[in-house]
């Protein structure tokens, strides 16, 4: 017998070990009943994992194809394994859930498809190799993820590729426009979609200002108790690496935790390793019952505190902001210490969206009947109010001598804001707690790798327009994407990855611009045999990264790995301790001498000082002498000598101008690592990067991976087969080097190296 939707939500409903909440009967009916699909808006902790079941279980049952998306790779294992559990449950095979994140794919016909957005994007790119006829749904899991400016147009793109018979149900924490989202969805993609919308939190959050306690003591009152009463565990929220460190340091000897906890904590802390790096200093802070948690630290180090806050084992865990948006570790409540982030004297106040994340943090459903967020007054207006306190004691019309001498003397000792610090007021926590949540919006330019996707799909621009037409923005915002398309397209013509047609006309190609012309907007890209070759680098803006493979041929392998670290993203405070050496110490290299230098100079992109000639070469360069008047030479400041990254950057910019998303930021990582025989604890030791190991370690990780990248983007002037040796010989090494830090990571990061084959 076939069954209807409406026998299937009731067999759903019936299996339920529970009531639903409101919000989650109201989403449930509108699945069951709606044609196109429903958008769920609802805060963290209100159950949207039982909404999405529920499309799975009807796909179970009706053996329609069924996609369930997740932003991160990590996520979607997690939730393979999650609706697995499920389907035994309700009594179908594991087999029927599938997965397929590009570098692992498990019973890849299944009917329910457990993949990372990328995957769906890319196969709705390709219809003659993936048919979607059968396919009668599509879960959009953490669908707030649409904001994001970098991975947010994978989501965007798909929704304007879906046909419109395939239902949709996106799951996403609590927005500003869910309304304004669905009519724009109706209205520019045919797409009606029930909303379903609450702000209600399965966990009440109660927020209170603190004026009167610093740090230590307001977390040392919180854990005042038993378990019960008591208000940890808490996360603590810093905005950089190091006060997490000095925010750790500053409760020691504070009482955080029990006795019989403690002693429970020095069994735990006998099964693992903390020998090496932050180990010892990390051993002592968990000893009390703190963790540290933050991308400082090396990843077995953030799991070993993931692992004991869990277990409920510490009453704080000191983390950066990333912590919001990432892992989950269950606390009761947040304590923010400042409400300002930015450069020392250029702080501004937490946006919206990041302190409700945070705020989001409090409260455990499994646990806790109420969350808590705390707001720290800064240490000086605590100190200002308790003065001024103890000050008010004594009466002004006191005609005693002696409190008339104390009242003098705490005049003289009165504390007083400081000129080089910024402060933050009760009012900004208050509009901060009261914001309306942000708003979904298209964010970011059409990626480079994912242009060439599409037209290597295929090459009829008038797809790629309609979509850059319809996307969430503004009418001017909207026609400045369209002809930044043009020029990207015309860039890739360039750069001969594409033949545009019709061609060009000259006035493009270099001639002086005809004003009185119309726009040229070419109805064809069609891929020439260049094109796949942007596909397949994803570290690196990839025709950057095929320009920087050009180069490289010639390139010693100090040049290489100055050349490949340059790209990677590296934190401004740690890079400035990895500095490139001056030329004395590491001389330039065969690429720089015999190609990059002379082409610089004869361009006129940079000075031979620039290049690093020494005053007499440059004045020999140029041909003149230059002097105070009365002769002897003038000691005017020299330029800043460029490194190597600075002038393939320069070369790069005058071949693809239009190309402004390139950055590059020269450090010297790798290549002192492997100076210290790719001993990262030796390295990390001497250079005193405890704190930032964990920084260093993803860097090596990420630099590896890239090198893995490149070994299919051969130079011209390099046999592929010699290529591909010299790097597999820096991959092994790196490789080796990062498995004596971190197995776990480095086997999982080498595993997820295939993904860019299907993503």
């Amino acid at each position: 017998m076939e069954l209807t939707r409406d026998d299937l939500a009731q067999r759903y409903f019936e299996q339920l070990p529970f009531a639903p909440y409101p919000v989650q009967e109201e989403a449930l009916l509108a699945w069951f009943t709606s044609a196109q699909g429903v958008l769920v808006c609802a805060p963290t902790g209100m159950g949207k994992t039982l909404i999405a079941e529920a499309a799975v279980f009807e796909s179970l049952h009706t053996r329609e194809q069924l996609y369930y998306t997740t932003p991160l790779i990590a996520l979607t294992e997690q939730k393979f394994d999650e609706l697995r559990a499920s389907a035994r449950k309700w009594g179908f095979a594991e087999d029927d859930i599938g997965l397929v994140t590009g570098n692992r794919k498990v019973n890849p016909l299944a009917p329910v498809l457990v993949v990372v957005a990328e995957i769906l994007l890319n196969r709705l790119l390709h219809p003659s190799a993936f048919e979607f006829g059968d396919a009668a749904a599509v879960v959009m899991d953490e669908f707030h993820n649409f904001n994001d400016p970098e991975r947010g147009i994978v989501w965007e793109f798909t929704l304007g590729l879906l046909p419109t018979e395939v239902r949709l149900l996106l799951l996403s924490a609590t927005v500003g426009n869910a309304r304004e989202f669905v009519y724009w969805l109706r209205h520019r993609h045919g797409r009606r979609l029930e909303l379903v919308e609450s702000t209600e939190r399965k966990v009440p959050l109660t927020y209170q200002w603190v004026d009167d306690l610093l740090l230590d003591e307001q977390l040392e009152r919180m854990a005042v108790g038993d378990e019960s009463s008591q208000l940890v565990p808490a996360l603590v929220f810093c905005f950089n690496r190091e006060e997490c460190w000095s925010v750790a340091e500053l409760l020691k000897g504070k009482r955080l935790v029990s006795e019989e906890r403690q002693g429970r904590l020095s069994d735990e802390l006998k099964r693992y390793d903390l020998s090496t790096g932050a180990g010892p200093k990390l051993k002592q802070i968990l000893q009390r019952g703190v963790g540290v948690h933050h991308a400082g630290l090396l990843p077995k180090y953030r799991r070993i505190v993931e692992d004991l806050f869990a277990k409920k084992l510490l009453s704080v865990a000191v983390c950066t902001e990333t912590l919001s948006a990432g892992i989950n570790l269950p606390a009761r409540s947040v304590v923010l210490p400042s409400l300002l982030k930015g450069a020392p004297g250029d702080k501004k106040v937490l946006d919206p969206s990041s302190a409700h994340q945070m705020f989001g943090r409090a409260g455990r459903p499994q646990f806790d009947s109420r969350g808590f967020v705390f707001a720290l007054a800064h240490e000086d207006d605590v100190k200002l109010l308790r003065w001024k306190a103890k000050y008010d004691r004594i009466p002004e019309d006191t005609r005693d001598p002696g409190l008339l001498r104390a009242k003098k003397a705490m005049k003289k000792k009165m504390p007083k804001r400081r000129s080089t610090e910024q402060y933050w007021e009760a009012s900004h926590f208050e509009r901060l707690r009261t914001a309306p949540p942000r708003k979904l919006a298209s964010r970011g330019a059409i990626p480079w790798r994912l242009l060439a996707h599409m037209l290597d799909a295929d090459p009829d621009i008038e797809r790629v327009r309609a979509l850059a037409g319809k996307r969430l923005l503004e009418p001017k915002a909207l026609d400045a994407g369209r002809k930044q398309l043009d020029r990207m397209l015309l860039t890739l013509h360039r750069g001969a990855y594409v033949e545009l047609e019709p061609a060009p006309p000259k006035r493009l190609e270099g001639e002086l611009p005809d004003p009185a012309a119309a726009p040229y907007r070419p109805a064809f890209a069609k891929p020439t045999e260049r094109l796949p070759l942007l596909l397949l680098l994803r570290g690196v803006n990839p025709l950057f990264g095929i320009f920087l493979a050009n180069q490289l041929g010639i390139a010693d392998r100090t040049e290489r790995l100055l050349a490949w670290e340059s790209v990677l993203e590296f934190p401004g405070s740690v890079a400035r301790q990895l500095r490139v050496p001056p030329r004395d110490e590491l001389p330039p290299g065969p690429l720089a001498m015999t190609r990059i230098d002379p082409l610089l100079l004869q361009l006129g992109l940079a000075t031979a000082a620039e290049l690093g000639a020494t005053e007499e070469e440059d004045e020999e360069a140029s041909g003149e002498r230059r002097g105070r008047p009365g002769g002897g030479l003038f000691a005017e400041e020299r330029p800043r000598v460029l490194t190597l990254a600075d002038k393939l950057l320069l070369l790069f910019q005058y071949d693809f101008s239009d190309v402004t998303d390139v950055v590059v930021r020269p450090v010297w990582a790798a290549g002192h690592l492997l100076e210290y025989g790719a001993n990262f604890e030796k390295f990390v030791t001497s250079r005193g990067f405890q704190k930032q190991e964990g920084i260093l370690f993803r860097h090596i990780l990420r630099l590896m991976l890239l090198v893995s990248e490149f070994k299919q983007v051969p130079p011209p002037d390099l046999p592929a087969e010699t290529w591909r040796g010299e790097l597999d010989a820096i991959v092994a090494e790196l490789a080796e080097c990062c498995r004596r830090v971190d197995p776990l990571s480095t086997d999982k990061a080498l595993e997820e190296a295939d993904a860019a084959k299907d993503e």
